[in-house]
């Protein structure tokens, strides 16, 4: 089977950065829908008409991955508005109750540093302003089903940061801001 539109693709890749530092490597492969949102276009376009085993090697410039760097998104706030157990990578979904409240609502904003006095949140994606490299192997391919089509995601897209569960609306601990 060849990836066309709305199939389901298995990939593993090693992603690194234009230095040829490690960004991301997948121990497993990981499922995507084929054109819905799960791939970057550039990855997807990339993977059309390729087979199983087959490997694609690509660079992505920032604009065509997770932007440029935004310095109006990163925000200096009070230590005392924020949780005793704050650790850096932390991420919360706006900014907590007292903060900037010039700051988008719905944003995910990570802990970058934690000072005595303050904190600083930066609501970039980690990969934004950095052209990557991607070495990916094709896994699988498989028929979408029809609510996947419907969904137009596994949600599981590409190196896209996870919103926060339900039961946690405004805090994810360190281990949770998943890249992949």
């Amino acid at each position: 089977m060849k990836i066309t539109e709305q199939c389901v693709v298995g990939l593993s890749w090693t992603l690194k950065d234009t230095l040829g530092e490690i960004l991301d490597e997948t121990p497993e492969p990981i499922e995507f829908l084929v054109g819905g949102d799960d791939l970057l276009p550039k990855l997807q376009d990339a993977l059309m008409g390729k087979t199983v085993g087959a490997r694609v090697e690509l660079q992505i410039e920032p604009e065509d991955a997770f932007g440029d760097y935004n310095e109006t998104l990163v925000f200096l706030e009070s230590r005392k508005l924020f949780p005793e157990n704050i650790e850096e990578g932390m991420v919360f979904e706006g900014l907590p109750a007292g903060c900037n409240t010039e700051a988008p609502k719905n944003q995910l904003f990570f802990v970058s540093d934690i000072y005595p006095e303050h904190v600083v949140l930066d609501g970039n994606h980690p990969l934004a302003g950095i052209a990557i490299r991607i070495h990916a192997k094709i896994e699988s391919i498989r028929e979408a089903t029809v609510s996947e089509i419907g969904a137009g995601t596994l949600g599981t897209g590409f190196l896209k940061l996870a919103e926060p569960p339900a039961a946690t609306p405004h805090v994810h601990g360190p281990d949770s801001n998943h890249l992949h």
